[in-house]
Formats: C-alpha cells, sequence, structure tokens
C-alpha cells in the first residue's frame, strides 16, 4: 500500500465513529498496533482535540511538535499555515503530556499561495519547508515514528500542505476533525473536557477587550447566534478566532495563566483585531 493510499485511508477513518466512548479509554493491547504518532501542535483546541481523537482509535502520542515565530518576530506573524499566537507557553505542553516537544523556528513565508503544493528549487523558501524539515529532525529521533497528527477541520490549503510533507518523509497523516460539521465539533470538545480560551478574535461580532481571555464553554451559545445571523464559522475557521488549550484528558497537569497582557493589533470599528501575550503561566496537579 503507498503511503498516498495511507493518507487518503486516514482521511476516511476521520470520518467513521469511534469505537471508544472516552479519548483515554484504550487497551495497551489497542495502543500496540496503532501508529506512533508526532502530534501537530499550536496551543488551539483543534490541535488538541485531534490528539485525543488519535489516542481514541488506538494510537500513541511519541512526541509533540510545533513552530514558532523568530525572536525578533511579533507573536502574531501573517502565516497561512500556523498559529503563532500563544507559542511563548507551548513549552508546557512537554510536561503536561509528558512526552517531548520538539520546536523549530519559522523561517519561511507562504510563497507558493495556490492549492496544491510543491517543493520549490529556487531558493525562495517556503514556510511549509519549516514543517519539513520539523518533521524530519523528529522522525530521526523517534525512527519507530509514523503518523502525524494535525487539527486541520476545512482548510485544503492546509491539509494538502500537511499531507505533501508527509509523504515526502513516508507518513500517514491523520485528520481525525476533517469536515467535520463545525456546531457538532465545538459541543464534542465542550463535552469531552477540552477547556480553551479565545486568545485572538478578528470578526465581526467579536471584540478583544471583551472576548479574549473568555472559555469556549462560555462563548458557545454567543458562536451559534453568530452563525445563524451572519455566518460566523463556530470553530473559528474563517479566521473569526483563535484559542489556546488550557487542559484537556490527555493532559497530567493544567496551565494556569498569571501575566497576559491584550495586544490590539486592529482597533476596526466593525471587526477590531486583537490577541494575548502570554508573559507568565505555572502548571497546576490535576487531582
Amino acid at each position: 500500500q503507498t503511503n498516498s493510499n495511507n493518507v487518503a485511508f486516514a482521511r476516511s477513518m476521520a470520518n467513521t465513529e469511534m469505537t471508544t466512548t472516552d479519548a483515554t479509554a484504550t487497551s495497551p493491547a489497542e495502543r500496540s498496533t496503532g501508529y506512533a504518532v508526532v502530534a501537530l501542535v499550536s496551543g488551539g483546541k483543534d490541535s488538541c482535540y485531534a490528539m485525543m481523537r488519535a489516542v481514541a482509535h488506538g494510537h500513541r502520542i511519541v512526541a509533540l511538535a510545533n513552530l514558532h515565530p523568530p525572536a525578533s518576530s511579533p507573536a502574531e506573524m501573517d502565516s497561512y499555515m500556523y498559529q503563532t499566537v500563544g507559542h511563548t507557553a507551548i513549552d508546557a505542553y512537554a510536561e503536561c503530556m509528558t512526552v517531548p516537544l520538539y520546536r523549530e523556528e519559522i523561517r519561511g513565508r507562504s510563497v507558493q499561495q495556490t492549492l496544491q503544493y510543491t517543493p520549490r528549487t529556487d531558493g525562495d523558501a517556503d514556510e511549509v519547508e519549516d514543517l519539513f524539515r520539523l518533521l524530519q529532525k523528529v522522525k530521526e529521533a523517534h525512527p519507530e515514528m509514523n503518523a502525524v497528527s494535525s487539527g486541520a477541520v476545512l482548510s485544503d490549503y492546509q491539509r494538502c500542505r500537511v499531507e505533501n510533507v508527509c509523504e515526502r518523509l513516508g507518513l500517514v497523516s491523520l485528520a481525525y476533525l476533517w469536515q467535520r460539521p463545525q456546531d457538532e465539533l465545538l459541543a464534542e470538545m465542550i463535552e469531552k473536557n477540552v477547556d480553551a480560551i479565545l486568545i485572538k478574535v478578528a470578526a465581526m461580532g467579536l471584540d478583544p477587550r471583551k472576548h479574549v481571555g473568555k472559555h469556549i464553554a462560555q462563548l458557545q451559545p454567543y458562536f451559534l447566534k453568530l452563525n445563524a445571523d451572519f455566518g460566523f464559522h463556530v470553530c473559528g475557521e474563517g479566521g473569526e478566532y483563535e484559542s489556546f488549550t488550557l487542559d484537556c484528558p490527555l493532559f497530567k497537569k493544567r496551565i494556569v495563566l498569571d501575566e497576559t497582557r491584550l495586544v490590539i493589533h486592529s482597533d476596526d470599528v466593525f471587526a477590531p483585531v486583537g490577541y494575548l501575550e502570554i508573559d507568565r503561566f505555572h502548571l497546576e496537579d490535576k487531582a
């Protein structure tokens, strides 16, 4: 079976019913038959819930991987591929999950903006090659790794690029959230105890001074109203908001934010844009 077929298989499996009812309810026997997965984590709810779905399907998370902005860049980069807001707290995920975290700097930019992606040979580095470099490093450290989990929900642009990198490295792409109805998906995340806050807003109906820092469970009814009013994407797939996960069932400790700063990126009267800078946090043991 070719890796391209494996990618297609993984996407088709993403839309099947889970045979387990909880993200941690897999036996050692089930885990031994699954993939050894590196989870792409941005800090957002989608990448965390994608990990939970991977574990629920009998796979095991052997490492985490994250791309972050250069030290000289602002926390919020103009990237078509990666969430960078909240990156200063990503190191906590390794301790929360007791698995290694690998990080690489984003050096490229969104050079090739067509739907399909082909690596460039003219020296103009695309940010997708940063993902290739990162996963190559993880694969060298974990030869048993054979799959990648991502939180892609609606973006073909992102999904195609993750699949391109996976195919070049001989890895299976697991996209368990792909094309799930967003109202159903958000409700499921909340029901399964994904505790995430809004870390950035950029849409009509959202005010950074009012909504940034609020929990998704608090805002779910409001998101549904905005969806009914003007087609707001309740999972933020239209760029309406980005989130940061403080706790989920896979975490052995929860993240507590101690000091944050609200940055107003644009004070547009109709759709102001603002995000949180995380300056200080600590971890708490879970009962």
